[in-house]
Formats: C-alpha cells, structure tokens, sequence
C-alpha cells in the first residue's frame, strides 16, 4: 500500500530531495528524534541515485575493516590532496573522513541499506600516494523490490537502454556472466535463472523486482523511510524559502498538484535536490565547452534543474563556482528513437578501456587514454574538439570486439546489432577506407594511426597514451586477454559510434560547512538552510578520484545534517 500522505503544515525538518542524500538526512533525522518530511519534484523517488551505479566511496570503512582490509585516513586524506590541488577544501574533507565510517555503521546496522565492500576496486588514480586498490568502494546489497509494497512502482526506473529484455536490470555480478553466457556453463545458467525471474516479475507485477547498483541504493533507504512512517511526497516542487525577522530559514513555499502550499519547519529545510544539470543558463555559464559551442548531454534525472540552488541564493547562499571542472563528465552517445528524437547512454566502464576498442577525432588521431575514468576521457576529448573545432569523436572497435564486448547501446553476442546499423547509431565499414568515409574521419590519418596502434598492441604496450598501464585500468579490460587486457589490434570489419561530451551529474553548488549547513556571500551561517548531495560543492572540487565519491559523502553529509538538526 502507497504510504504517500497530504502534506503536512509543519513538520520538525523539511527534506527537499529524494535521492540517497535527501533520504539519508531524513532518516538520520528521524533516529535522532525529529518529524521529517520529504518532498520530490518528480513523481519519482529516488534521485539520480536511483539511476547510478550505486558505487559508495568511503575510506577505512567498517565493512572493509570486518573483512580483514586496512586503510589509512592519512593516505586517503593525502589522496584527495593531490586530486583537488590548491582547491582542497580541509573543512569539508575532514569532516567526510571523521564521520564517513560511523555513518556507514549507522545506515548498514540501523537501516535496510545493507552494504558489501568490493576488495578489489582500483581509485581511478591509483599511482598517485594514498590511493587505494580495494574497500574503499562499497555496494548495496541485491533488493527485493516487493519490500516496498506499491511504493516500487514510485522508484525511478532504471534507465531504459541499461536493461535487457525491455526492463530487466543487470547487476555487476550480472554483467560479469552475461558477457560469457555463450562460453562459460556457470554463466549461463546465472543468466538464465535472472532471466526466467524477470520474465516472473513482468507478469506477476509489472516490472522486474530485483534490485541492484543504485537502485539497491534508494530502495533500500525508501524502504527504512516508510518504516519510520516519513512522508514522502512527489510532485512537490521547492519555490522559495521562508525566512523569519532574523533570516532563519522556517519553511517553504511547494508547488503541487493543488496549487502552491507552504510548510512551516521548526528545524529548518534540507537541500538535496540533485544539483544543476539540467538548468540550461546555468550549464551555459559554468561549463567552458558549452559556452565555447560545444554540444552536452547529461544522464541526470530531467527534474534536476537547480531550483534549490537558485531558491537558496534567493536568501543569500553562495554558489561556489571555482571547481577545477563543473561536473563529473561522461562521453555521450545518442541513440535514435522511433519519434525521430534521440536518447543519451554514457560510455562508463564497459567499452572504452577493452581490448579491440580505440577513441579518434575526425582527423582520424587518438586523443587520450581510452581506459581513463570517463571524467577523465571527456577532459581529453573535449580538448581534442576545442582545438580542432569539431563537435563529437568516434570509438571504434573490430568485429571481434563489438561481438564480445558491446559498443555503447549495442550488445555483445547473442545480442542484436542489426537494429542499430539501421538506425545509424552504428556505423560500419569493411575496411578502413570505408568506414572512414561513412564518419567523416580523415582515411589516410586514420589508417596510419590504427597500423600504429596495431602494431603496440599485439606486443601489449601503448607507448602513446599508456592504455592499459595502471590496475584501475586493466580492472576494466578483459581478464581472459594477454599480454594486456586492455590492448588487441583491430582487424577486419570495423565499427564506429559516434560521442559527445556529458556529464552524470554537477559539481559546483552551494558553499556549506562540516556541519552542512549553507554559508551565504559573506561566509557566514544561514541559520535554519541545509544542503547536501549535489546540492552543495563537491568536497573533491571538481576532481574526481573513484567511484562513488558522489554517494559516499551524500550518505555522509545526510547523516551529518539529521544528526546536527536534533541538536538545534
């Protein structure tokens, strides 16, 4: 049974934002003895956490502890130094490091958000000092969606193009046994077992009900939401703050399904509303390459406009605007649809760093590491594109490749490609000439640069850009490939996909303190206003060190916030 309620007059702590922040402040809250209510623009919950891989980033955790791992919180502490630079922002990142552990305790032993660490998970730097190779990265358990009753059907669904099957979700164990389906018995089988539980769910209750990655994540929280009885209420949209003779922040002004309401909050108002990516003025003014003409596409939730952004610089907030980069880039494809519109789908981790796979610029040159975070690919092609006034870039991959790995939206074998060669999300040539000349790629430079690239790549090496050089890269290669798993020549049929710049999500927001709490123009406290998630200035100020350094310090700084509001 839905538990959506009416809203409230007053409540003792407003929560603007349902995703793991939003919900990790009002959970914190509740525990800590507050009456909290949550409010969500979209009529989903659950955020673009939602919709993530689910990765939560927190050194010397207690997960990692338990199973045996050591971590130092110096050397993670240094980690993010070198990262951030003259950026580095001690405040916010010593109160992450001081409190990330107990909150993980808290959430994995108080709440249903039960997590595992992933002993292996190289920081996407791992060269650098106090980086780490493993436990930092945690994951939520697999869930049960029937926990949430007819709540499941208020989760935001997984997006489209990252399922198989017309819903069903694959998880990072899924991925591992889907891809060898067709060579490995234990795979198949996995497989087939998901399969034949999707087909059970689709029937018997409309959607598939096993949960993972981000959705794990959110459901989990909801679940624990609802079992503490906290309203939470879509299509509820943050207007304005209200602000008492002292400038305390009191309340709010919602819009809603019944016309604009105003809720009184003892305790003040949480915002976590998921930062700005789609605020178009704002992208405009933040992002150089959008300002300098280039295309961007983002895979952030549509809602994510930056209202609460603006509705807190309303009462004075200061927006922090120096990050070395505004946003945790991700290069885009774009599928056609049926409607003759098209749908962005981020190369993360599943193409770009195997073997088969290189990344060209029209003039047919590499122009970065292709086994590189996807943050830090986007920085190098986004150079690439600005210095030769071009819009997108090419990954192109063999036959060989494209069949076991996937390209973007296509999938490995036994997956069809044939739907995507007619739509023309995938290009294909029998030879170099040909498939340049479908691109728009220069032939001759392009044919030399893959002779180059060849001719490494069957000794192993890539003395050009060192793909396939560090573990984090070679974690995302193929195993089962030698002499390295990220390197293999290109032979035969070829086929290209063509990229964009993106993003997963904003970096710059709002200037808080350890406790949370928004600083206005001035530095000083807005008494009563909160933020947290992608609401606030990323604590890595524009860098991006490993996976999950969204989600880690959102569940952190969540904890943070419901606990410092009781005290008050």
């Amino acid at each position: 049974m839905s538990t959506e309620e009416v809203l409230p007059a007053d409540c003792d702590l407003l929560v603007v934002g349902s995703g793991a922040a939003g919900l990790a402040a009002a959970i914190s809250a509740a525990h800590a003895g507050l009456k909290p209510v949550i409010v969500e623009k979209s009529e989903y919950f659950g955020g673009s956490t939602a919709v993530s891989g689910g990765a939560i980033w927190v050194p010397d955790n207690p997960i990692m502890r338990a199973a045996g791992m050591e971590d130092d919180r110096r050397a993670a502490r240094r980690y993010i130094e070198l990262e951030t630079g003259n950026r580095f922002n001690a405040e916010l990142v010593d109160a992450f490091l001081d409190n990330g552990p107990a909150a993980i305790d808290f959430f994995n032993t108080k709440t249903a958000l039960k997590m595992t660490h992933r002993p292996y998970a190289p920081d996407y730097h791992p060269d650098k000092k106090g980086a780490a190779l493993g436990g930092r990265v945690l994951d939520a358990l697999e869930y049960d969606g029937r926990a949430l009753g007819e709540n499941l059907n208020r989760l935001r669904p997984p997006i489209k193009e990252f399922t198989i099957l017309g819903g069903m979700q694959l998880g990072r164990a899924d991925l591992f046994h889907f891809v060898r389906m067709t060579r490995e018995w234990p795979s198949f089988v996995h497989a087939t077992k998901q399969v034949l539980r999707y087909v059970k769910d689709r029937v018997s209750v409309g959607r598939n009900t096993r949960l993972s990655l981000g959705a794990a994540v959110a459901g989990r929280l909801a679940e624990t939401v609802f079992a503490l009885k906290i309203p939470l209420l879509t299509e509820h949209e943050l207007v304005s703050l209200q602000r008492d003779g002292a400038g305390r922040v009191t309340g709010a002004v919602l819009r809603t399904r019944h016309g604009d309401k105003t809720v009184t909050s003892r305790k003040g108002v949480v915002l976590a509303s998921g930062g700005f990516p789609h605020d178009a003025k704002r992208r405009s003014e933040s992002f150089e390459h959008v300002r300098r003409g280039l295309p961007h596409y983002s895979m952030a939730p549509s809602p994510n406009t930056g209202g609460a952004i603006a509705a807190a610089e309303a009462v004075g907030a200061a927006f922090v605007s120096t990050n070395s980069d505004a946003a945790s880039w991700a290069p885009i494809s774009l599928i056609p649809q049926p409607d003759g519109s098209k749908r962005p789908f981020p190369h993360l981790f599943m193409d770009r760093a195997k073997p088969g796979i290189i990344a060209v610029g029209h003039d047919g040159r590499r122009f970065t590491n292709e086994a590189a975070s996807y943050h830090d690919f986007v920085q190098g092609m986004v150079e690439k594109l600005l210095d030769g006034n071009r819009k997108s870039a090419f990954l192109i991959c063999d036959h060989a490749a494209l069949r076991r790995y996937g390209l973007g939206a296509v999938p490995c074998f036994p997956g069809r490609i044939g739907p995507y060669l007619r739509s023309g999300y995938l290009k294909h040539g029998r030879s170099v000439e040909e498939l340049a000349r479908v691109c728009g790629i220069d032939t001759e430079t392009l044919q030399e640069t893959i002779d180059r690239y060849n001719g490494f790549a069957a000794q192993g090496m890539d003395p050009d850009f060192g793909k396939g050089s560090t573990p984090y890269q070679t974690a995302l290669g193929d195993p089962d490939h030698k002499p390295n798993q990220c390197l293999k020549p290109l032979e035969g049929v070829l086929y290209a996909v063509e990229i964009f710049p993106g993003d997963i999500g904003t970096t710059m927001g709002l200037d808080v303190n350890a406790n949370g709490q928004v600083k206005d123009v001035h530095g000083q406290v807005i008494e009563g206003l909160y933020a947290c998630g992608n609401d606030i200035n990323s604590i890595m100020s524009g860098s991006y060190p490993g996976a999950g350094i969204t989600l880690g310090p959102a569940l952190t700084f969540g904890y943070v916030i419901g606990r410092h509001a009781a005290s008050r």
